[in-house]
């Protein structure tokens, strides 16, 4: 994912495309960790980066799911 995605961008996002921008990140967070236990890893900030956008599309459906 090239860019941090804000909260509010979030919002407008239906729960679809909530989820499905979720299973992409956690692709890419697999696919970072296989690279990291067979090598060496290029941009290791990129952990945190998924990790915190995952936390935020959670936070989000669990907003909508409230509501």
């Amino acid at each position: 994912m090239g860019k941090k995605e804000k909260a509010k961008d979030l919002l407008n996002l239906s729960r679809q495309d909530l989820l499905d921008k979720e299973k992409t990140l956690k692709d890419e967070l697999s696919k970072l960790n296989l690279v990291r236990y067979t090598g060496r890893v290029e941009k290791p900030h990129m952990f945190s980066l998924i990790k915190r956008d995952i936390a935020r599309i959670q936070t989000v459906l669990n907003q909508k799911k409230e509501k």
